[in-house]
């Protein structure tokens, strides 16, 4: 019943990006998403409903923004997400980045900065599902809103979350292949590259992933963690493959995917070996065109960044907002790419990072 009400979801949900790709990205609502209630926990049970923001903000809130990095083309596109909604909402907008999952007292400290030069709402994307418990209560103990976004933390001290469940994301990803390769049929090898190990969206997409799995035709000879840094990932997969050169399947990160094509290429092992990442990013989506990459689940990345802003701003204005949100989930392939209205999930081409909007 679940997988069948999941399903209908992300029908609705692609259905929805069948917009016109210009109109949309200059006027991105209403979007469907889902609402958990109660909120902060991923097993509540969920609504779905459209998502429509503010018109305008009533004064310039200034609101800091704090991502792990900027590696990466999916930080790209929540960094266009935020910051195109502190433009059309008419507020400002600092943006700080870590550095890397590796840097968790660097992102400690950058949002202690923030608050320190006066920022009126924080929103997060987090390093740590645990570890940035104590400056969110620090920082709510200041009477300024913390939102939650992409990542996840277990904080209960939070403003508000919009974000998805990771756990479905690898859940998907994991459920495609599965449907490839049933139980009863040749086991095929498989290689799972989740991302940087303690991040709480790498361990919800594990364990989604390997229950989609369960009782499948895939084995998973390999589990991987490291960072989303591209040669982080390039060398996780090169050391995979001399482990198990009979694999046929590397699923994880989208800088996985993105790092294996041209690494299967040069070892002659594209027709063997097929490649699925568990989110979007351009680089994914030149890979489903190309027939690189078989299949991708989208968060709506660029959606989440603004739906963060927003309840920032309707926090701060005493507005009614929804504690915990998040768009529908649905997968992308090849026989519904040209359904996919891009700039709910990727930053246009030839964006450049925007850490400052007045």
């Amino acid at each position: 019943m679940q997988r069948s009400v999941l399903a209908l979801l992300g029908t609705a949900a692609i259905a929805a990006t069948m917009t016109t790709g210009s109109a949309q990205a200059e006027e991105w609502f209403p979007y469907p998403v889902e609402v958990w209630d109660p909120p902060f926990n991923m097993e509540s049970p969920r609504s779905t409903t459209d998502y429509s923001p503010l018109a305008k903000a009533s004064k310039s809130w200034e609101i800091c923004v704090s991502f792990p990095h900027m590696k990466d083309a999916y930080w790209l596109g929540v960094n266009y997400g935020v910051a195109e909604e502190a433009k059309r909402l008419g507020v400002k907008m600092q943006l700080v980045e870590a550095g890397g999952y590796t840097e968790l007292n660097n992102q400690i400290s950058q949002i202690e900065d923030c608050v320190a030069a006066g920022a009126d709402a924080v929103v997060i994307g987090a390093i740590s599902f645990d570890g940035l418990n104590n400056i969110v209560k620090e920082t709510r103990a200041k009477g300024i809103p913390v939102i939650d976004v992409i990542n996840g933390m277990s904080s209960p001290e939070l403003s508000a979350k919009s974000l998805v469940s990771f756990g479905e994301m690898g859940q998907k990803a994991g459920a495609f292949l599965a449907e490839l390769h049933p139980a009863g049929g040749a086991k095929v090898k498989t290689a799972w590259f989740p991302g940087p190990a303690g991040a709480g969206w790498v361990e919800a997409g594990n364990s989604g992933f390997a229950s989609a799995i369960k009782g499948s035709g895939i084995d998973l000879v390999e589990t991987r963690y490291g960072d989303t840094g591209k040669e982080a990932q390039a060398k996780l997969v090169e050391d995979t493959l001399e482990a198990h050169p009979d694999l046929s399947y590397v699923v994880g990160t989208a800088v996985t995917a993105e790092a294996a094509i041209p690494i299967l290429r040069a070892r002659g092992l594209t027709d063997q070996i097929k490649v699925v990442s568990y989110y979007y990013t351009p680089g994914v989506d030149q890979g489903i065109r190309r027939g690189q990459i078989m299949a991708a689940p989208t968060d709506s990345t660029v959606v989440q960044g603004r739906i963060a802003i927003d309840q920032a701003v309707r926090i701060l204005e005493g507005e009614s907002y929804e504690k915990h949100v998040g768009p529908a989930l649905f997968v992308v392939k090849q026989d519904n790419l040209a359904d996919f209205d891009t700039s709910s999930t990727l930053a246009p081409k030839g964006f450049k990072p925007i850490f400052r909007v007045d």
